[in-house]
């Protein structure tokens, strides 16, 4: 069949819509603004809200506004209003620093240690104060204390995968009275989009596939739910180190 026995409807090429345009335009852009927006919105968000936390601490006459209008007001004139947002923030980090470095030393531990057992024997408070200094101490300590491996296991039955993350290996009781002599791998479950939240499960090794992702990119193929693979020209190859 030849060109000349097709519709001239058909010969055309149907152009997409002024519409269908703009709204490809629009989506195109809200991918790249909404990452940057957002990112700038959060850090703006989180130092407003430390120095809200901050600054009514701070003495009235050492007050961004207090200083200003003692170095530069004009007699007489209305006073200058300053809203310097992040100064709290760098009054915070420079306080924290202070109170690391003093409890480092040998007075500063002797604090500590006065002050935790004071906690311990409070009820409500020892178990809110205790359960607070477990997240933190794992969250901002500098030890290895990360994920070791991304993985796969059979969850929540048989014949269907899911990602996981290898924690450690199961340790004192746990490890003493699973049956088997096999190593029990400690193995974190995330859920999708939400990989704080997941479950904590016991599986010996040899059922467990390491990957050779790392954890970072195997956290985002689980936050995207398999939208966003480490090797995107090639999902079935490791990612390409630069």
């Amino acid at each position: 069949m030849t060109l000349d026995h097709i519709p001239d409807d058909a010969k055309r090429v149907r152009r997409p819509s002024l519409i269908a345009r703009l709204r490809g335009n629009f989506l195109a852009g809200l991918i790249i603004i909404a990452p940057i927006g957002l990112t700038f919105w959060l850090i703006y968000t989180v130092v407003g809200w430390i120095d809200g936390w901050v600054w009514p601490f701070v003495p009235g006459r050492y007050q961004p506004e207090a200083l200003v209008n003692r170095w530069f007001g004009t007699d007489g004139g209305p006073p200058i209003s300053v809203n310097v947002r992040g100064i709290g923030v760098v009054v915070f980090l420079m306080f924290t620093v202070i109170v690391g470095w003093l409890g480092k030393g040998f007075i500063g531990r002797a604090v500590l240690r006065f002050g935790e057992r004071l906690v311990d024997r409070t009820p409500i408070v020892r178990s809110v104060y205790n359960g607070v200094k477990q997240i933190a101490e794992t969250v901002f300590s500098q030890r290895d204390t990360s994920f070791d491996h991304a993985c796969l296991i059979e969850y929540p039955r048989k014949g269907i995968w899911a990602i996981a993350f290898i924690s450690t290996a199961a340790k004192g009781e746990i490890a003493a009275k699973l049956p088997g002599a096999e190593e029990i791998a400690t193995i974190f479950l995330p859920t999708t989009p939400n990989p704080t939240s997941g479950f904590l499960l016991f599986l010996p090794r040899s059922e467990v596939i390491i990957l050779d992702m790392t954890v970072e990119d195997a956290a985002k193929l689980v936050i995207s739910a398999g939208l966003v693979y480490p090797n995107p020209k090639d999902p079935k190859l490791p990612p390409v180190v630069a």
